[in-house]
């Protein structure tokens, strides 16, 4: 098992703040669900701090096939008291295109994308569901939506590939770099679906 594991691509995967109500600790978190999607899908997780220094250093260290932007916080811009992730995930947006990296932001990770493209999220309230049915390239499928930001406007620069009957952005494609976003999160679905398994093998094939 160790030696097969050894074999497969490295993707750096970045990870919510979470802020201890008694002590003030920041503390960086990963469901571990996440952890037994990425190796389903064939790859290792890299867990990068939200230390932009540490982050970069790691990177340096390890050759990644690609970055996952996960979801958890909201931006500063929509109220969120992250900074230090907002500064690691907006520099590996910039970096991206640099060093070739294939990237896929999940829910708040799609709404990085989006903010660094100057879309404007707004508020929602009615996107917090364990399952919804979406249309995913034209047919229906039913994924879940934790998220209270989003926007129905498109971009000039994103291709939209999902989205709600009444026009809630839920997927998006960059038409030129290899950047993808989700609103749904995989890694809480039981079991994974072999659709979200698929996509991340594409995006992220050697």
């Amino acid at each position: 098992m160790t030696s097969s594991l050894n074999q497969h691509p490295w993707l750096a995967i970045t990870q919510r703040v979470e802020i201890d109500a008694k002590t003030g600790e920041r503390r960086d978190a990963l469901d571990q669900r996440w952890v037994d999607f990425i190796l389903l899908a064939g790859f290792l997780p890299l867990l990068l701090p939200n230390s932009l220094a540490a982050a970069q250093a790691l990177l340096a260290a390890c050759r990644v096939q690609g970055i996952v932007l996960t979801g958890g916080n909201s931006l500063q811009s929509c109220g969120g008291n992250a900074p230090e992730r907002d500064e690691l995930e907006f520099w590996l947006l910039n970096q991206a295109p640099k060093q070739h990296w294939p990237l896929l932001g999940v829910c708040r990770g799609m709404q990085v994308i989006q903010s660094h493209l100057g879309v404007a999220l707004e508020p929602v309230s009615d996107q917090i569901l364990a399952l919804q049915t979406i249309q995913i390239s034209g047919k229906n499928q039913v994924v879940n939506s934790y998220h209270s930001w989003g926007t129905r406007v498109e971009h000039p620069e994103l291709k939209t590939w999902a989205q709600t009957e009444d026009g809630m952005i839920k997927a998006i494609k960059h038409i030129e770099r290899p950047w993808w976003g989700i609103m749904w999160h995989p890694e809480r679905l039981t079991p994974f679906r072999s659709e979200d398994l698929t996509l991340f093998r594409e995006i992220f094939k050697p």
